[in-house]
This record gives C-alpha cells, sequence and structure tokens, in this order.
C-alpha cells in the first residue's frame, strides 16, 4: 500500500518541463484514421512514425560582468544621455559598448571615455550580443600628450583604424600589446621620429594581426631577393619577389636604401631609421596602401569611399603645401 501511495505521489508531483508538455500535445494530437495508416506500416516504420519528437533545451547566453583592460578607439553619441564606445579590450578583441548616462553633468564616467585613453573596463558582456553594456572605466592614463603634435596624433588615430578594421572581436593579446607599445612610442618620439615610428607600430600592428610582410625571401618561390640594386616589393602577395619572378614590370621598386629601411622598420629589435621628408613620405604611402589594400577600403567603382585616418595621416593632410 505505502508503494503504491509513494509510486502515484511520485507521479503526480513530478514538475512538467516543456519538452514533456509538447510530447503530451504531439500524441493527443493523433486522430484516429492517422492510427489506422500507421497500424498498416512495417514495424521498424511504425516505431520511427510513431515515437514522439526529441527536444533539447535551447543554447542560453548568460550575461556576465568581466573586467578587461581596454583603450578607447571611438565614441558616437546615441542619446541626449548615452554614447556607443569602441573599445580595444585585451581578453575579448574589440568591443562595441554603450555608456549609458555618460553625458550626464554628473556622470560617473566623467572624462574618462575620452579617445585612446586606457583603463579598466567593466562589462556586461553576452557572447551573442554584439551591443555590450560597459558598467564603468577606470582611466589608468589619458594620453593627452598625443594631442599636442598633430604628426603623432595623425599616427595615434591610424593605428586605431588599423584595430578597428582588423582586429576581431575575440581575445588577441599580442595584438592590444602591440597597440599599447605603439601608442605609447609615439607619446615619446621627437618630431623627427613621429614618421619612422608611426610607420614601424603600424607595420608591427598588421604583423600580429597575420598581414606581415615577407621580406627576407620571395613569396613565390622562396628565393633571396636582389642583394644589390632595387627590390621588388609586391601588396597583393604581400612581400619582395626576387628578380626572376618580378618581371620587367615589378608592382612596385624600392630602392636598396628603402628596402634596408623597410627590414629594419618591421623588426622592434632594430634600431630606427632616420628618414628625410621624401623618404618618410615614400614609408607612409607604402605602408598605407598595404593597409588599404588588405582593410578592402575601396568602393565599388575603386575609389576611396570617404577620408579615412590612413589617408590623413600618409598625406599629412594638416600641414601646409608647399
Amino acid at each position: 500500500m505505502c508503494e503504491r501511495w509513494a509510486g502515484a505521489c511520485s507521479s503526480s508531483t513530478r514538475p512538467h518541463t516543456s519538452a514533456d508538455r509538447v510530447r503530451e500535445s504531439w500524441k493527443a494530437s493523433k486522430s484516429s484514421h492517422q492510427r489506422c495508416i500507421l497500424v498498416s506500416l512495417p514495424p521498424s516504420l511504425r516505431r520511427r512514425f510513431t515515437s514522439p519528437p526529441s527536444f533539447s533545451p535551447p543554447y542560453i547566453s548568460t550575461v556576465s560582468l568581466v573586467s578587461t583592460p581596454a583603450i578607447v578607439l571611438r565614441t558616437y553619441r546615441y542619446s541626449e544621455t548615452s554614447k556607443i564606445v569602441r573599445l580595444a579590450t585585451r581578453d575579448y578583441g574589440v568591443q562595441s559598448a554603450i555608456a549609458k548616462g555618460v553625458l550626464r553633468p554628473r556622470s560617473p564616467f566623467g572624462a574618462a571615455l575620452e579617445t585612446l585613453s586606457e583603463g579598466v573596463a567593466q562589462l556586461y558582456h553576452k557572447e551573442t550580443r554584439e551591443l555590450q553594456t560597459l558598467a564603468a572605466f577606470d582611466v589608468v592614463q589619458l594620453r593627452r600628450d598625443l594631442a599636442c603634435d598633430l604628426g603623432r596624433f595623425a599616427g595615434a588615430e591610424a593605428l586605431c583604424e588599423v584595430m578597428l578594421k582588423m582586429a576581431p572581436p575575440a581575445p588577441l593579446p599580442a595584438a592590444y600589446e602591440t597597440f599599447t607599445l605603439g601608442l605609447d612610442a609615439l607619446v615619446h618620439a621627437t618630431p623627427a621620429q613621429t614618421d619612422a615610428v608611426a610607420v614601424r607600430w603600424l607595420w608591427l600592428l598588421v604583423g600580429v594581426l597575420g598581414f606581415a610582410p615577407q621580406l627576407d625571401s620571395c613569396v613565390r618561390d622562396g628565393n633571396s631577393p636582389a642583394s644589390n640594386g632595387t627590390v621588388a616589393f609586391s601588396l597583393a602577395e604581400g612581400g619582395v619577389l626576387c628578380a626572376t619572378c618580378a618581371g620587367p614590370q615589378p608592382p612596385t621598386k624600392l630602392p636598396p636604401q628603402a628596402y634596408r629601411d623597410l627590414v629594419a622598420l618591421n623588426s622592434v629589435a632594430a634600431e630606427l631609421p632616420t628618414l628625410d621628408a621624401a623618404h618618410a613620405a615614400a614609408h607612409r604611402r607604402l605602408v598605407a596602401r598595404f593597409i588599404r589594400h588588405h582593410m578592402d577600403e575601396t568602393g565599388r567603382n575603386g575609389r576611396e569611399p570617404r577620408a579615412t585616418a590612413i589617408d590623413i595621416w600618409e598625406r599629412r593632410a594638416w600641414a601646409p603645401t608647399a
């Protein structure tokens, strides 16, 4: 008697899940006409059509409060009181987040969300969501010294643009560290070194993002480039070409000194080359064309859709023309 009562209680009090309700509804919907048809089927097919479908619970992505070092890349006004912030984070890649109430007079963010500010971001993060929520941003350094020199600031903005358009929304600590070191190098660069420093760290950043140029051997057959004379460089193939592969009309011709400077600029351990105005402009143009090619920044008609930070830095648009 006790066992019968216990069994009745366990079956009646067992909670019904959504899958159980669907199974019961599926069984109840069988009409007598359908059952007659199923009886005429072979046993194997009968089992197939009479077995209720299996239901698995949907994937649930939870929201978690995470903390990560981050640098402000861009900010966009979203409403009268809020902003959309693009962040380069060490642990989550490039993320978009809404900073609610940041434009209010007594906002806890204050002046923390300035472009190029570095700090610790606290995000309500959800993997399946493209726009996160920024809970707090504790500033470590603002890097306002970069704004004192337009050349340094333009180089920093070019680095920001590479992170925005080429870095994934996934953990890539090497890219974050390279980006941070590049900004610090620009802060301490002298006016004569600004172009060379920016060119070096742009090359290094695209390198850790997977687009490092091959400079020590031909990208096609692996042969050594010319030891003396001009060296052919292909933007599309991402490196130098030997004399055989270059052909009579190579894509880009690098004079011997320009090639040696390019090799030095792609190595953080090498001494920073001294570039005069003409050579600095040539190296800016080369790395800018390389980045644009691999960012696929051309429009449908083959022209640039709009001026970007890379373009402004390459052309030194702020400087008076001669």
